[in-house]
């Protein structure tokens, strides 16, 4: 299957638009920041709480699914290529990225920690907290911090990298699986209870591989991308879309007392009916977005720095949450004030750093970004 001009510019449009998003996950700033699907903010539910909780840990959240659907899409695509040819160009492009970026995270936070206020940055982020008494990365030994520096990034977003990349390993076995009648049907169940459960491992986690592995059927299997199906319009699915998450929303603040023990699975589930009805509503329903953003310059040339704004927003956009509340504090609202500027702040300082970088450095710039937006 050959990619229409037209489907090459959605996937880049929505590559691009799922890493601003991200920042913007990442940005949420309640009380409660490591999010699950059944995540419940303990707290009450201002409006505030209500839109920051409706768009993170809902609107937002079909975009690590978008991105590797369409990650196993394109590298379906290019079966003629030999397969260690692909694995050492994939090791160029994922590897050593990922272990670049990984270095950046820890010298950048053992920078801050020479300092009394990055050092309670780093604290109050928990980012890097082993147990409540070491909560800095100067209190780690040289096995932890190897560790966290090959498996648990300090950039903690790396993690899609490194199970893309076993994904990518795998990949002949993954088309093996779904290329035969009955192996498609037992591989794409344990995938689905994978995510349904949320479950995952160091190289293998349940969300990536159920979409990457679709991207790959959709390609083998000459899946209609570019039009919408009878079940798949996109209308109704994104009224589905918005109710949905809403009412996850609602219910991840007052459910408690109505569904008692029942709530984490309910939140669960209807996360992931969000995030399956946002993929089909997004995909389908926002073409002429797309038209509309692909046509103007300004925005293809911000998408160029895509994978910029991937690597650098964190940890940078978790340090800075608290010192951002605190400047903002004496104004009006803001605790949203922080939740729209801080991550577009840092979207504007990964571009502007591309930019500087590609301009002075193209090589160093290619081999940090495996060689994206060149």
């Amino acid at each position: 299957m050959e990619l229409s001009g037209f489907v090459s510019s959605k996937f880049r449009f929505w590559s691009f638009i799922s890493m601003v998003l991200l920042v913007f996950v990442h940005g949420y700033n309640l009380d409660i920041r490591y999010m699950q699907p059944w995540t419940q903010p303990g707290e009450t539910m201002t409006l505030t709480a209500f839109t920051e909780y409706f768009l993170a840990n809902g609107i937002f959240r079909f975009r690590i699914p978008m991105l590797f659907i369409i990650s196993g899409f394109l590298f379906a695509i290019h079966d003629q290529k030999p397969y260690k040819e692909r694995t050492r160009k994939r090791l160029r492009t994922l590897l050593v990225p990922y272990l670049l970026w990984s270095t950046i995270g820890i010298l950048f936070t053992f920078l801050l920690e020479y300092f009394p206020a990055g050092r309670n940055m780093v604290a109050s982020s928990g980012i890097v907290q082993i147990d409540d008494t070491r909560k800095l990365l100067t209190d780690y030994h040289w096995y932890e911090l190897l560790f966290r520096w090959i498996f648990m990034p300090i950039p903690y977003q790396l993690w899609f990298i490194r199970v893309l990349l076993m994904y990518n390993l795998a990949y002949p076995a993954i088309r093996w699986c779904i290329s035969r009648p009955v192996g498609k049907w037992i591989f794409f169940s344990v995938a689905l209870l994978m995510w349904l459960g949320t479950m995952g491992f160091v190289f293998f986690e349940g969300e990536g591989l159920l979409f990457f592995s679709l991207g790959v059927w959709m390609q083998k299997s000459g899946f209609n991308i570019e039009h919408p199906g009878k079940q798949l319009k996109p209308g109704w699915w994104g009224i589905t879309f918005v109710v949905l998450a809403a009412a996850k929303t609602i219910l991840a603040f007052r459910g408690m007392p109505l569904l008692g023990n029942a709530i984490t699975p309910v939140l669960t589930l209807l996360h992931k009916s969000v995030v399956l009805s946002g993929l089909i509503a997004c995909w389908y329903g926002l073409d002429p977005l797309v038209r509309w953003c692909m046509a103007r310059r300004w925005f293809t040339r911000l998408s160029a720095f895509a994978f910029m704004i991937y690597a650098l927003h964190a940890p940078l956009v978790a340090y800075f949450i608290n010192p951002a509340l605190a400047l903002l504090a004496p104004l009006p609202g803001s605790q949203m004030l922080a939740f729209v500027f801080l991550p577009l702040s840092v979207i504007v300082f990964a571009v502007a750093t591309g930019a500087l970088l590609r301009k002075l450095s193209p090589g160093a710039y290619g081999l940090l970004t495996g060689g994206r937006g060149m």
